[in-house]
């Protein structure tokens, strides 16, 4: 009878599904995640957990962390290789550019944390007043005594012995208001009135107007490509794009026609004699190519780039990319390639995946932002597009650019903590510090009694 009775409960047992074994031993704040996560599920809404592979809510949320700490740590890296030879000509210590940038990566770690925990109605509430404090500080760089010229655009604001760049925070004050106004009008945005009013003319309009007054016509470009995906993933009718589409052409041409500087940036891009010449007009261009055909397949090793030694202007800054190709080659150049396509692909899910029209729009702004910035600036070092001077996002140096890119992915992390079922498996994880301790022995081995006995 035992027999049999033990085989009974042997063939109990092994009918007992996995999961109820696996739940019923799980700890509590675990199984009560797994119960909302499954209550939410069944509501009727979009499939949310699955335990397979890519359609945990985690997903997201830890792809958008783990591409951004890899791509700050990989160009604070970078900074500190490309500058060191330019610091040390200067007679300075080798590493001042990279512990600038390590400053600046601090701080906007410790921002982009915060922003994080922010709810998603805070950053809708705040969109107003990031408009008005970015077009204050932008206007602010035409006081005399306040805006600081560099590299012939008048883009930075000089407070104490900080620099900062206005319209770096205004791409986000973009994202955040088109956001905003774009969730109330609902499927008004259908009609070309609602669509352009009140977010192209006059908000955009506004703060592209100071950009280009600077003479910043880069900054202008990647703004213009914030309002272009804001509009198109707000569901803005699509002869609104081709009649913007010629208007932007149009301005393109007259800016580019009316600066004497620019036009010869465009004739020089052209000019095949100029794009082979290091010594011309195109040499920044050229030396990049260089730097990006010495490093060959491997690379010529971290650290042991030729172009840094005052051959390739900018080197830290806006042709980081060459450096990175002639030190580590064509792996160097694929893996920020590959870093910015899993970008790329968290911010999609994040606009497929919800269901609030703000963080839609507003992740939809920020992808469009960070790609579109790192097309432009990947496309001047290759040559395909004429250098317009701005830096590759989280690798350059750049303190305004850095700080600013990270509180925009703190953004993005606190629309990803609030996808259905992401926030109770993160409330369900045990503590870094329970984490760390529970390798540790609950209590120390008791001696043996014959050493009590001693």
């Amino acid at each position: 009878m035992s027999s049999v009775s033990a085989r009974q409960r042997g063939t109990s047992d092994s009918k007992t599904p996995a999961g109820s074994r696996a739940s019923s031993t799980a700890p509590p704040r675990a199984r009560r995640a797994r119960a909302r996560v499954s209550s939410a599920d069944s509501s009727g809404g979009p499939p949310i957990l699955h335990f397979g592979k890519l359609e945990s809510p985690l997903t997201t949320y830890y792809l958008l962390l783990g591409v951004t700490t890899t791509l700050v740590v990989f160009g604070l890296i970078m900074v500190f290789s490309a500058s060191s030879v330019e610091s040390l000509l200067a007679k300075e210590a080798s590493y001042t550019v990279f512990a600038k940038q390590l400053l600046f990566a601090a701080i906007g770690a410790v921002v982009a944390t915060w922003a994080a925990r922010w709810p998603v109605r805070w950053w809708r509430r705040i969109a107003w007043s990031a408009l008005i404090g970015a077009v204050a500080l932008q206007a602010a760089v035409f006081v005399p005594g306040l805006g600081v010229a560099k590299g012939g655009n008048l883009n930075w604001l000089a407070i104490g012995p900080v620099q900062v760049q206005p319209s770096e925070f205004a791409k986000l004050a973009l994202v955040l208001t088109g956001g905003a106004i774009y969730a109330n009008k609902g499927s008004l945005v259908g009609h070309w009135l609602h669509a352009v009013l009140p977010f192209v003319l006059p908000i955009s309009a506004v703060v592209l107007a100071l950009v280009l007054a600077g003479q910043d016509l880069g900054t202008g470009l990647v703004m213009g490509l914030i309002v272009t995906g804001v509009l198109f993933v707000a569901g803005a009718p699509k002869r609104l794009f081709i009649v913007g589409g010629l208007a932007v052409v149009a301005g393109i041409a007259y800016l580019v026609g009316t600066s004497s500087n620019r036009m010869s940036r465009i004739s020089n891009w052209l000019d095949p004699a100029c794009q082979s010449d290091p010594d011309s007009w195109c040499g920044q261009s050229v030396h990049g190519m260089y730097a990006l055909a010495d490093g060959g397949w491997w690379g010529v090793g971290l650290g042991g780039s030729k172009e840094k030694w005052k051959w390739l202007s900018e080197a830290h800054n806006d042709f980081i990319f060459a450096i990175i190709g002639e030190e580590l080659g064509l792996p160097g150049t694929l893996l920020v390639l590959v870093l910015f396509g899993l970008l790329a692909w968290a911010c999609y899910r994040l606009v497929t995946r919800t269901q609030d029209r703000f963080v839609r729009v507003a992740s939809a702004g920020v992808m469009v932002w960070l790609i579109g910035q790192a097309t432009i600036n990947i496309g001047s070092v290759i040559g395909l597009l004429p250098v317009v001077g701005v830096p590759l996002p989280l690798v350059s140096a750049g303190g305004s650019s850095l700080v600013t890119t990270l509180l925009a992915l703190g953004m993005l992390l606190s629309f990803a903590r609030n996808e259905p079922g992401c926030r109770a498996l993160l409330d369900a994880r045990p503590s870094v510090i329970k984490r760390t301790l529970s390798v540790l022995p609950s209590r120390l081995p008791s001696r043996p009694a014959r050493l009590r006995s001693r």
